[in-house]
């Protein structure tokens, strides 16, 4: 054949002018053409992938940025409890309830946890409530609601702390609010219950008559009464001024039973060491000790 012209190979195939391959050579088995097309949207979701992983990333980088500065603020001494007010407390020293509360050192507020705290000070022997709250951002609010002594317990000479502390205060529950000189205006002693414990204990279940009767007498004739003394089977008498002796028995029916008796001393011609009965309502009697 001439230079120009078509020639065959010795496989027996048509050699082009420029030496290729004339024949169509079919697509690698399995493997179709891709469109172009396609190719590009592929590689444009690829690149949107990348994108969106990057932003992911950066997303959480900045949260925790974000995350670490709050943290740091919130424990920064911007934030922390230096604003302490505490209301209603009489008895217990200020500077007490901030130390029982843990606030002495100036935490950060948002470490304050008010229900630990109100826990806290409850156990203090005056405190029966206290609520607690904070007050950004560097503020703490204690409202405490003291507990009423309502009889005084002689202490024993061994207990005794210094010479003039002769008396412990109890509340109407029978708990030890605090050892005093002498009991004040208004709080009546009461014998016939046991030695009280340190500020902050109980009495035993034994004083609960003559602390109720001690909470509950009327003030027909409260300022006569000298001692609440609690008996055998939880039987109360009251030792008045004049001096007469009026048994109320149980701490049952009381109010009927100060009925009977306020009749009975503001009516009846009484005598020192007379007693008065009125451990059965309504048919008070009156007699010698």
């Amino acid at each position: 054949m001439g230079a120009w012209g078509s020639s065959i190979d010795d496989r027996g195939g048509e050699v082009s002018p420029a030496g290729t391959d004339a024949r169509t050579r079919p697509a690698a088995p399995g493997r179709p053409p891709v469109d172009p097309r396609i190719r590009q949207r592929r590689a444009a979701v690829a690149r949107t992938r990348v994108r969106r992983r990057r932003w992911v990333v950066l997303a959480l980088v900045a949260a925790a940025v974000v995350v670490a500065g709050g943290w740091a603020l919130l424990h920064s001494r911007l934030l922390s409890a230096r604003a302490v007010v505490v209301v209603g407390s009489v008895h217990t020293p200020v500077a007490e309830i901030e130390s029982v509360a843990g606030l002495t050192t100036h935490p950060p507020l948002i470490d304050v946890d008010p229900g630990r705290v109100a826990a806290a000070l409850e156990r203090l022997p005056w405190v029966r409530t206290a609520e607690v709250s904070r007050r950004w951002p560097d503020g703490v609010r204690i409202t405490v609601v003291e507990e009423t002594p309502v009889a005084a317990v002689a202490v024993p000479p061994a207990k005794v702390g210094a010479p003039t502390t002769a008396w412990a205060l109890i509340d109407r529950s029978g708990r030890v609010l605090a050892d005093v000189a002498a009991p004040p205006a208004g709080v009546v002693p009461l014998v016939g219950t046991g030695a009280p414990g340190a500020p902050g204990t109980g009495l035993g279940a034994g004083a609960a008559p003559g602390l109720e009767v001690a909470a509950t007498l009327p003030r027909a004739f409260s300022a006569q009464v000298t001692t609440v003394v609690v008996g055998r089977g939880g039987a109360v008498t009251l030792r008045l001024t004049t001096p007469v002796t009026v048994r109320l028995g149980t701490a049952s029916d009381l109010a009927a039973k100060y009925e009977d008796a306020a009749a009975v001393l503001s009516g009846a011609p009484l005598q020192a060491g007379d007693v008065v009965n009125v451990s059965a309502p309504d048919s008070p009697t009156v007699g010698l000790g």
